[in-house]
């Protein structure tokens, strides 16, 4: 027997569709909602409702939440590095479906749980300068100075969440999600993040024949990386736990850029010079999740290592790369 209609808000998107593609293995009817064209969707599940709307709109917001038990808010206009830092207004006018979103489900009445897709972006910039950074603590958002256009938005819909929770009930549940990664997902076109990027460049070397790759910035700012298997297990618990404040979900494996770079001319088994462009955009110097409030809390935290998650997604992208431009001379932009 279905344990009633979970909606994906986004569930076209890379994460959106390894999350519905779960809660159909869990026995739930599923409405997946995306703006793009299904041809673009990532994953398409035909067990599901397939609908294409405009969630900024929300009319479609309440056809899209209409005899829903559960809603995932994952829905975003959103990319890696280069697109959030040169596309800061269309990333706020996210604030849009999130606003329709929450309206939405408060007056259908039947949601049991309406989960929300933050971002590590909404914490304060004065506490990333370092690349020795010390691990970000939830408290850490507060005073709030977050990323620019995308993290102001996270942060403004994630108070939204707790005062639709506080003034009329909305079991809302936040996740401030640390850079999820891992197959099927974007790998070129500008929207895809660093993980993606470095393993297409240096495919693209590979089979090129190329000795150089093109690092953004010095390469010495460092990140955590968190597989997408470990996130979609991160959502469940999130959803299914008694409310709370907004938790980390995310690794707490450091690494710097040219680090990720290393690990991934070890896949391919290359060496390459690295060309330091010091004008594309890099982000804050130092991010990393602090995981003590999640352990505290579920008794869990992210667990496959990098260089796990990175082979996977390192062969996926390999075989995705091959399959559209071929083996030889390759002539993806890289």
């Amino acid at each position: 027997m279905a344990k009633g209609l979970a909606v994906v808000a986004g569930g076209g998107g890379f994460i959106g569709g390894f999350l519905a593609k779960d809660l159909l293995k869990q026995g739930y009817n599923v409405r997946v909602v995306d703006i793009k064209p299904m041809d673009d969707w990532y994953q398409v599940h035909p067990e599901a409702e397939n609908v294409v709307a405009d969630l900024k709109d929300l009319a479609s917001c309440r056809r899209a939440v209409k005899g829903a038990t559960r809603v995932y808010q994952l829905a975003a206009d959103m990319g890696g590095m280069g697109f959030i830092e040169n596309n800061k207004a269309l990333c706020m006018l996210s604030v849009l479906i999130n606003t329709h979103m929450l309206m939405a489900a408060k007056d259908e009445g039947s949601i049991e749980r309406f989960f929300y897709s933050s971002s590590a972006c909404v914490y304060n910039a004065d506490k990333q300068k370092s690349e020795d950074v010390v691990p970000l603590k939830e408290e850490d958002a507060y005073p709030g100075m977050p990323e620019d256009g995308y993290g102001w938005e996270k942060l403004f819909s994630e108070r939204m969440c707790r005062h639709f929770y506080e003034d009329f009930g909305l079991e809302t549940r936040v996740a401030r999600f640390h850079n999820v990664y891992g197959p099927h997902g974007t790998w070129e076109g500008g929207r895809e993040k660093a993980p993606a990027a470095m393993c297409r460049k240096i495919i693209a070397a590979k089979l090129n024949g190329d000795t150089e790759m093109e690092i953004w910035g010095d390469g010495k700012q460092t990140r955590s990386f968190m597989y997408i298997d470990d996130c979609i297990k991160g959502i469940n618990m999130f959803t299914e736990a008694p409310h709370g404040e907004p938790l980390n979900l995310g690794s707490d494996e450091l690494t710097t850029i040219l680090g990720l770079a290393e690990m991934v001319e070890g896949f391919a088994g290359i060496k390459l010079k690295k060309n330091h462009n010091l004008n594309a955009p890099k982000g804050v110097n130092g991010r990393n999740s602090d995981n003590t409030k999640i352990k505290q809390v579920h008794g869990w935290a992210p667990g496959i290592t990098l260089k796990e998650g990175m082979k996977k997604t390192y062969d996926w992208i390999y075989e995705e790369y091959v399959a559209k431009y071929g083996a030889g001379k390759a002539t993806a932009k890289v």
